[in-house]
């Protein structure tokens, strides 16, 4: 896990979608923001400044430390991104900020 609690570095990325950093970080990358640095993705957990180039956001809530398990995923998680419609996007934000999203987790066989 990374420079922000919550903030995971998550590899195993297509090479063709490899990105350099920024030559010069932004001062403020809003929380849930996605974002491609060289070989590896990740996703804002809070506002912070940030080197990495911004491909999106997600509604749902990666730290929120008012719960028991205040990071909502672990060393070891894989994360599927998809993609999603504005409308989608305003109704899973509403859910989320009224405690009833609940995102969806699956057993992953190797």
């Amino acid at each position: 896990l990374g420079f922000l609690p919550g903030f995971a570095y998550l590899g195993g990325m297509d090479e063709r979608l490899f990105t350099p950093r920024l030559k010069t970080p932004r001062l403020e990358i809003f929380e849930g923001a996605v974002g491609i640095g060289s070989e590896q993705t990740g996703i804002y957990p809070i506002a912070s400044p940030g080197g990495w180039q911004l491909i999106g956001k997600t509604p749902v809530k990666v730290f929120d430390k008012s719960k028991e398990s205040p990071i909502l995923y672990k060393a070891g998680d894989y994360i599927k991104f998809f993609s999603i419609d504005k409308a989608e996007f305003t109704e899973i934000e509403k859910q989320v900020e009224n405690g009833a999203y609940t995102p969806t987790v699956s057993e992953v066989e190797l």
